[in-house]
């Protein structure tokens, strides 16, 4: 079990500090020879016939993520599961923390949610700056992970102990942006270390995190809060995220492929001496700026705009993420008005998000299950589960905005919620499964924009909500919003039936 510490950042040091001596690689035993299935040919590019192209040691190598044993690819997925919960979680921490901001700064509602709002616009635009490092062979995934972990534990310390307002805001804003890596990169983690077979099931767990994070952030510190001041909320998500920091420091591998096989090169290089080249540098890739600033902001707002299918998600998505964060504002100007419940027990209600998700976890695990058996090729099979979700939010937001209210019990809004929370986890989830079988050249960078679009509506809706629950009442107000979600059902049968057609008229397709 050792072999799991090696690729670590702990492991990374033990080796170090010990010249390599612990935790050696294979490449570095003294009667290590080089397998003849890991060479290749240097391909045209290489005009050196001394160079050797290496690759896997065959189908079995224990270096490919792919075939870590089921505990190691276990652990590590949990370790990746609870970083996108903590960053996920701390965006929603903040929520009961509100009433204190405003009353120890003296600002109005929309000002002091503006902690919250700017946390959520930070981790939509911190993708689009770090999701194409992840991608470079020489870079990995890891050390993104790390150091902008590392920076957003830091500045979890004086985010709650900061002594002014505008501290508050421009450390949030901050925390978002390094939080967010693993938001669009963690997708790609797990692609590196499950087949497409199973694939669908390992991204279902990865996505519950960002599904249930931001519902069980205002429980964690509803809790809190009131049995001690505002500040504590807050000193919730530095407990969080100090203990992801350990688990990743010690738990977490590389997993890139060119990363892995490019090390290993280097390795076979030094105790041969022979020019060993992996896969990446054989294909002549280098860390060009301007290369990477297209792929990273320009490509995926070109493919956005240009591509039906990609837009409607981008469309969709984004108003979906905006109604669910909106909810945030509607659930306690409803339940301690309507029910007369208490801080902690608003926490409370926020757990029917995980009964939704839950629900959806498990009829869309059924569905793709029955549908395993069938061989096909088409993209478009991926969203079946979708056609009956995408009604979900649409019926789940009309329940609570004409149920909300105290002549009513208040299961019937919460059944509402559930219905939401269902819907949106499995509409989200075929999205997801979709965009990088049908786009896979731009998947990361695309994951990255549909970030970037989600989170800047969320950003706003979290401020427009409240004014408009205020002016519209619950009921108007959220019936708004549930005929915003009808777009999303319109889009998903034509992007269903049409899906196909619009990819083959596309020019960004593989």
């Amino acid at each position: 079990m050792l072999e799991i510490f090696r690729d670590t950042p702990i492991g990374h040091l033990i080796r170090f500090l010990s010249k390599n001596r612990l935790l050696q690689y294979p490449e570095e035993a003294a009667d290590f020879a080089l397998p003849v299935e890991a060479k290749r040919d240097a391909g045209s590019n290489s005009s050196d016939q001394d160079v050797v192209v290496i690759s896997w040691y065959g189908d079995d190598d224990a270096a490919n993520p792919q075939n870590w044993s089921k505990i190691k690819r276990a652990v590590v997925s949990f370790v990746l599961w609870y970083y996108t919960f903590t960053v996920y979680a701390t965006a929603s921490i903040y929520i009961n923390s509100i009433g204190g901001i405003m009353e120890e700064f003296g600002v109005g509602t929309i000002a002091a949610t503006l902690g919250f709002s700017l946390y959520v616009l930070g981790y939509g635009i911190g993708p689009m700056v770090f999701s194409p490092l992840g991608e470079i062979a020489a870079i990995g995934r890891n050390p993104t992970y790390i150091l902008t972990m590392i920076v957003f534990v830091i500045l979890s310390i004086p985010t709650s102990f900061t002594p002014t307002y505008a501290g508050l805001l421009v450390l949030r804003f901050l925390q978002g942006i390094f939080g967010s890596p693993c938001l669009a990169t963690g997708g790609a983690t797990v692609a590196d270390m499950y087949s497409m077979a199973v694939l669908p099931y390992a991204m279902l767990a990865w996505v519950s995190a960002s599904y249930f994070a931001p519902a069980l952030g205002p429980l964690l510190s509803g809790f809190i809060a009131p049995a001690t001041n505002w500040r504590w909320a807050l000193h919730t998500s530095l407990i969080l995220s100090a203990f992801a920091l350990v688990l990743m420091l010690l738990l977490l591998p590389e997993t890139s492929h060119d990363n892995i096989l490019l090390r290993r090169a280097a390795r076979i290089s030094r105790a041969t001496g022979v020019r060993v080249l992996a896969p990446s540098q054989a294909r002549k890739t280098k860390l060009d700026a301007m290369g990477v600033f297209v792929d990273a902001i320009i490509k995926p707002l070109e493919i956005s705009i240009k591509d039906p299918a990609i837009l409607f998600v981008q469309i969709y998505t984004s108003i979906i993420y905006g109604i669910y964060y909106s909810f945030f504002e509607a659930f306690p100007l409803v339940y301690p008005t309507e029910y007369g419940m208490s801080t902690s027990q608003l926490g409370l209600v926020f757990l029917c998000i995980l009964v939704g998700g839950g629900i959806g976890i498990l009829i869309y695990s059924m569905i793709v299950y029955s549908m395993s058996g069938k061989a096909t090729t088409v993209n478009e099979s991926r969203l079946v589960p979708a056609l009956g979700f995408v009604f979900a939010p649409t019926i789940g937001l009309l329940l609570f905005a004409w149920s909300a209210r105290s002549s009513i019990h208040w299961i019937v809004p919460t059944i509402g919620i559930t219905m939401f929370a269902a819907g949106g986890f499995v509409v989200f989830q075929c999205i997801f499964i979709y965009v990088p079988i049908s786009y896979p050249q731009y998947a990361a960078s695309l994951f990255a924009a549909n970030g970037f679009f989600r989170s800047t509506l969320a950003a706003g809706s979290v401020l427009f909500a409240h004014p408009l629950f205020d002016n519209l009442g619950i009921a108007r107000g959220v019936s708004l919003l549930g005929g915003l979600s009808v777009i999303g059902i319109v889009g998903m049968w034509l992007l269903y039936g049409y899906g196909a057609k619009l990819r083959a008229m596309s020019r960004f397709t593989a």
